[in-house]
């Protein structure tokens, strides 16, 4: 599908519909009433007292699914529809006909915007039939009966007539294997009605008002830690204010809005020190937790791992930053989360010297790990605040680069599609019981600081001098830049800027360095970008 602008959308992205704030209800009519007017020319009502209408009752979705497609409708059926109507419809379904929380575990990194994430299926068809040309993710955050899924596999063949001769399908009944089979097994898989669908429906829904403490995590910066105050809520949708501090020191401050789908699903768009930023958080049942990522809004590969608790709910402990402390060492770490209490216990070996700081959401302590401090991994309380732990270490044996593979795109140059980076961190790892590097009994520290570089990743890349023409190393951030997009005329055959590079982080220990490796693709622009890959 080509990556084409309608009108109607901010920026010609899909996925900045998604943020756009919703119409006033006096300047937009409800969605009812927009899908009379305006989709049963294609569509028939089944029952107007409970608002079915065909098809389109009959699938559940994510909010960034509901978009996608609302926008195919605008894009291959002529649907008009004003910026307000379709952040109306996307509303409307999401909280309608959405996912329970259960129901989006372990596909949420396709909506928090993990693109370096390595898929793996049990299921060798699912691999093969869907996850061969996007995502797994996209199938699994989708829910219909065995009709619907059916729809969608003559939605398929019309729309990618070829795909029966592509490699993985014209070495098959492509047709037979996919209603026979695989119709089967998504309707299994994903069905419509759900316990848990049917369970969150019925639960109360949370306002998302209040002060929220929150810690974060970002390559090349650490750790991040602040207060996000959060105000509003007249239709799900709010006003957010976010203040916070580096590892390093540097103020994180911004501001934007948000509204919440589905009772669970935190959309919001920010200005974070002068950068668009997005948020995509599932709050927890009980409304007093948030999880996701941030990132921004044209580099989504630039992000954060972000938790908050919200002030003055159960005392809860989010993190101690940094996550780990060498025994015989003094470090100063900071406590993140709520109700933190008085008694700060580090866990055996771990001594507290002086409390340096304190306010309702962190704690900052000076503590000494004992020279004959044991190894592994510490509960850590502050009076009733638990839920965190912090990694007691004698020395790194190994560290590994993460991510282990990742692909960049070349970009910018006075084309259409910005560069699409890379950035890696060193994961370090302290040996186990029986002192070799590599096994299961490891324990892992946590990201430290290394000394990166690229190199050739084979034969091939050396010749073609990869690492001159793809991009650059930063050698204390671990961010790779990409290269200009474009026939390059220094290149053999005057090709792009892309290469297959080995990503190598060094970390000095005892005089000694340690060094892992990791790969890294850089390709060509991202010419389709949809919500969900």
């Amino acid at each position: 599908m080509k990556n084409l602008k309608l009108p109607q959308m901010a920026g010609g992205l899909l996925l900045a519909g998604l943020m756009l704030p919703m119409g006033s209800a006096q300047a937009t009519p409800d969605a009812e009433s927009i899908i009379r007017s305006k989709c049963l020319a294609c569509h028939t009502e089944e029952n107007a007292k409970t608002d079915q209408f065909s098809r389109m009752s009959h699938q559940r979705k994510t909010p960034e699914g509901w978009l996608m497609t609302i926008a195919r409708m605008q894009i291959m059926h002529g649907l008009e529809v004003t910026d307000e109507e379709r952040s109306t419809l996307v509303k409307y379904f999401a909280d309608k006909q959405g996912l329970a929380p259960q129901e989006t575990e372990g596909a949420r990194y396709a909506m928090e915007r993990r693109l370096n994430t390595m898929e793996s299926f049990e299921s060798s068809n699912f691999t093969e039939m869907c996850s061969r040309c996007h995502s797994g993710a996209r199938v699994m955050l989708q829910r219909r009966p065995a009709s619907e899924w059916e729809h969608l596999v003559h939605f398929h063949m019309g729309q990618w007539p070829t795909l029966e001769y592509q490699a993985l399908a014209r070495d098959r009944d492509w047709m037979d294997l996919a209603f026979k089979e695989m119709v089967p097994e998504l309707a299994k898989d994903f069905p419509l009605q759900s316990a848990s669908w049917d369970k969150w429906q019925t639960m109360d829904k949370q306002s998302m008002n209040g002060s929220w403490s929150f810690s974060a995590q970002m390559p090349g910066k650490g750790d991040i830690h602040g207060v996000m105050t959060v105000t509003g809520g007249k239709n799900d949708q709010y006003k957010v204010k976010v203040s916070g501090e580096y590892a390093d020191g540097t103020a994180l401050n911004g501001s934007g809005s948000a509204i919440v789908y589905t009772g669970y699903e935190w959309r919001a768009n920010l200005t974070i020190d002068g950068i668009k930023m997005r948020q995509v958080f599932a709050a927890s049942d009980d409304g007093a937790e948030l999880s996701g990522r941030m990132f921004e809004t044209v580099h989504d590969e630039a992000g954060m791992d972000f938790q908050a608790v919200r002030t003055g709910s159960t005392p809860k402990l989010l993190s101690v930053q940094p996550e780990y402390i060498r025994a015989g060492s003094t470090e100063v770490l900071t406590l993140v989360g709520t109700g933190l209490g008085d008694q700060i216990s580090l866990g055996d070996g771990i001594k507290v010297v002086t409390e340096l700081y304190r306010d309702e959401n962190k704690v900052v302590v000076q503590a000494t790990a004992m020279n004959n401090a044991e190894s592994g991994k510490r509960t850590v309380k502050a009076g009733k605040a638990n839920g965190a732990s912090i990694n007691v270490f004698d020395q790194i044996g190994s560290i590994k680069v993460v991510p282990e593979f990742s692909v960049a795109r070349v970009g910018g140059n006075g084309g259409s599609t910005p560069k699409y980076n890379a950035h890696f961190q060193a994961e370090a790892w302290a040996n186990g019981a029986d002192g070799e590097a590599g096994t299961d009994d490891d324990l892992r520290i946590g990201f430290v600081p290394a000394k990166w570089h690229v190199e050739p990743f084979d034969a091939q890349a050396e010749a073609d001098r990869d690492t001159h023409f793809a991009g650059r190393m930063d050698t204390k951030t671990g961010m790779f830049t990409t290269a200009g997009a474009g026939p390059n005329p220094e290149r053999r055959m005057s090709t792009n800027n892309a290469g297959n590079l080995k990503v190598v982080a060094d970390v000095m220990e005892n005089g000694q360095t340690i060094s892992a490796d990791g790969q890294l693709i850089v390709t060509v622009q991202r010419w389709n970008n949809p919500p969900l890959p």
